[in-house]
């Protein structure tokens, strides 16, 4: 191949590397701008408003059972919220795809070690990412105004997901400690937010449907595990 169509072809791998670059940044400014007064940084602020469903997004789960640090501060942020009356129901979404690995019944269980009703704690064992969560907290348990609970890094992208699923959403920020590695995390929402907005424009459906759960119904059709 002749030394000018190679450079040719590498300036047009480049432009376009720029302009794929380009149109990310600017979907991940839009994703935080459209869902910044979205978003509750103090849950202690009494005149929060009351929503039927928190969701716990899920996250890691040790060999041991033990949750990891961010989960464990979204499980009690629910926690706090379930026991100020700000919340009536728990919906708890994440990866339950083998039996060697669970996270929903791990925190099932801290929760209800918390006083928190059986009957007020879901489960969604195919929340395989936060695209699939919401989808499924939608169409499965037919939420119907939620509060999305994770860390900040998170919230932006799950409450816009959400929002354009045609949920009523709010983000309760789980924040409740230094995390390592979060300056990954947040680098990582650029892509992360890009998925999403395709997911978004192109409508996909969650990877696992099923029959409907409703949040308003028995919480024990969702369980596995007794």
């Amino acid at each position: 191949m002749p030394f000018k169509v190679i450079k040719y072809v590498i300036k047009i791998s480049i432009l376009i590397s720029a302009l794929g670059m380009m149109a990310l940044l600017a979907i991940h400014f839009y994703v935080n701008k459209s869902t910044s007064n979205l978003i509750i940084d103090d849950i202690e602020v009494i005149d929060i408003e009351k929503r039927q469903t928190g969701l716990i997004l899920g996250a890691y789960v040790r060999n041991d059972g033990q949750l990891s640090n961010m989960f464990e501060d979204r499980v009690n942020t629910a926690i706090a919220l379930y026991k100020a009356g700000k919340i009536e129901k728990i919906l708890i979404s994440g990866d339950h795809g083998t039996t060697d690995y669970d996270e929903v019944n791990a925190a099932r269980k801290f929760i209800l070690s918390k006083g928190v009703k059986a009957e007020d704690v879901f489960l969604d064992h195919a929340g395989f990412d936060t695209y699939d969560s919401l989808y499924r907290a939608k169409h499965i348990f037919e939420v119907e105004d939620i509060y999305v609970i994770t860390q900040n890094f998170h919230l932006p992208r799950a409450v816009y997901i959400a929002k354009s699923l045609g949920i009523d959403a709010k983000g309760a920020a789980a924040d409740r400690r230094e995390y390592l590695g979060i300056k990954y995390n947040y680098l990582r929402e650029i892509p992360a937010n890009g998925k999403a907005f395709l997911n978004v424009v192109f409508k996909s459906k969650s990877t696992y449907l099923g029959e409907a759960i409703p949040i308003t119904g028995d919480s024990k059709k969702s369980w596995d595990q007794l």
